[in-house]
């Protein structure tokens, strides 16, 4: 007569996070039942206890599943009903196999080496089986970790593979050096690339769909010295656009900001050096002033993400298609408001600030260490200064550090000697303890989850125009701003007192720059 399977409700072995239960299976139940059995069934073993093995299931009561476990581990069994949603992605997190297990597998001087192999063996190499299922572990591992890149660099006599997760580089256990032809040439297919062509730079695309999210990935490379290098850049399509107080603005100086791109025209630039969210926070700002009245243009390189009810343009400089060339294109589409993906020349800068000029509502990007010095460098760029006094309304500096993990921070007193350091540059300290992240599973032990900005927002007013006009230095404009403007310093420091970041952060993305 067979034994009826004990059925508990959902207790100790999972834990709630966010709105997914995460699974806590040990690893000696894990390793009673084989991956296949256990993937096929949807079930995953819990914990042992004494002669019972526990396993979460979504069905559960089903007797033959239950005798196939019985014989395969000599334990009765008592199931816990758990979504099989929770089920399938704790068995992906927990018997995936990863990136270093497959190049482990692949280690061995003579696993599909390519010295001395023509192109069409390496086209053929490309698309075998090894080699496509290694690119993809590739790129599903970075997104489950929610890498933005993927580098690879060839050496003499090694391939580097690094994630960029939270703005810095991290070092993964590399494919072995002589599949280094085969990898680039796979993805170069994927990117529709010419893979004949090793000596000059190109850029790609690839669309894949990640977990029923849609991904597009920019692919550039470079030919090095040892082979080209290739960089995979990742976008979630289906991320959704934050709000300026979610990318780190304070209440006050958001209010700030919503004047000042609620202007009928003008120029407003966001600035800072690449990779701060120059791009993340305009998007943020169409967003927030998305009306179906009005008409909004952009043109980018490339298109990052997707904006409901806005017309986005893609620049083509292969076909001479360039952000000065759409930019004209684009004023005689009759918009209400335009978006430039970044302002590079002077012929674009003049474009753009007419534009300001003749009722139209401009936004763009700049490269520059603070918000004054957008001034400076239009002017530079050979922008007479009465139409940058004229048209410019606003500028919002910005810099993007890692947030502190808010499963594992903690207060501590912090080192001393950091904090002089940190009042030397910026003559404040921060009033209080400092906090710091751990360490734990949820940030992959680094202490951080996830980015928040610092900002610095400028609003051009009277005297400002005044000595734009004057043509005087940025330390003047600067020492003029700082009377009514929250640095980035002093944003900076309101963030660590908050518990947002840490010192060690701060001092890391200013360098000493952010006075």
């Amino acid at each position: 007569m067979e034994i009826a399977p004990k059925i508990q409700k959902l207790g100790t072995a999972s834990e709630k996070t966010g709105s997914s239960f995460k699974l806590a299976a040990s690893s000696e139940a894990l390793g009673l039942l084989p991956p296949d059995f256990v993937k096929r069934h949807g079930i995953l073993p819990l914990k042992i206890e004494g002669d019972f093995l526990y396993i979460a299931t979504a069905e559960p009561g089903n007797l033959s599943i239950i005798n196939d476990i019985r014989l395969l581990t000599g334990l009765e069994v008592v199931e816990e009903k758990v979504p099989i949603s929770d089920i399938s992605a704790t068995i992906a997190g927990r018997y995936q196999v990863t990136v270093e297990k497959m190049i482990e597998n692949l280690g061995g001087e003579g696993a599909l080496g390519v010295e001395g192999k023509t192109l069409h063996d390496i086209e053929v190499m490309a698309n075998e089986p090894t080699v496509v299922n290694l690119v993809n572990l590739i790129v599903s591992t970075a997104l489950r970790e929610r890498a933005s890149d993927i580098h690879f660099v060839p050496f003499e006599n090694f391939l580097q593979l690094r994630y960029r997760i939270d703005g810095l580089l991290h070092e993964k256990p590399p494919p072995p050096r002589q599949l280094h032809a085969a990898l680039v040439s796979r993805i170069k297919i994927m990117a529709d690339m010419n893979i004949a062509e090793r000596y000059l730079p190109q850029d790609g695309h690839i669309q894949i769909n990640h977990r029923g999210a849609r991904v597009d990935i920019r692919v550039g490379t470079l030919p090095t010295i040892y082979g080209e290098s290739l960089v995979m850049r990742l976008l979630e399509k289906s991320a959704r656009v934050q709000t300026v107080e979610e990318l780190g603005l304070d209440p006050e100086r958001a209010a700030l900001l919503s004047r000042l791109v609620g202007k009928p025209h003008g120029l407003f630039l966001a600035t800072g050096p690449t990779g701060s969210g120059k791009t993340t926070t305009l998007y943020s700002i169409l967003q927030s002033i998305y009306a179906p009245e009005l008409k909004i243009l952009t043109i980018e390189d490339p298109v990052e993400y997707e904006l409901p009810g806005v017309a986005q343009i893609p620049v083509r400089p292969a076909r001479n298609f360039t952000f000065a060339h759409g930019l004209r294109a684009i004023l005689r589409q009759d918009p209400d408001v335009v978006m430039v993906g970044e302002i590079r020349d002077s012929e674009t800068a003049d474009i753009a600030i007419r534009a300001a000029l003749t009722g139209h509502q401009v936004f763009s990007t700049l490269h520059t260490n603070d918000s004054t010095g957008a001034v400076t460098r239009l002017i530079d760029m050979g922008v007479e200064p009465f139409l940058v006094s004229s048209s410019l309304e606003g500028v919002l500096a910005q810099r993007l550090v890692r947030r502190i993990c808010s499963n594992c921070r903690r207060s501590q007193d912090g080192d001393p000697a950091l904090a002089e350091r940190l009042a030397g540059i910026s003559g404040h300290r921060p009033e209080g303890g400092f906090f710091i992240g751990t360490g734990c599973e949820e940030c992959r032990g680094t202490g951080y989850y996830g980015r928040v900005g610092i900002f610095e927002l400028l609003q051009i007013n009277g005297e400002l125009r005044e000595l734009i006009l004057k043509k005087r230095s940025n330390a003047e404009l600067k020492a003029a701003a700082q009377k009514a403007m929250l640095t980035m310093h002093q944003d900076a420091l309101q963030k660590v007192a908050a518990g947002l970041t840490t010192i060690e952060e701060i001092l890391r993305v200013s360098s000493g720059d952010l006075n």
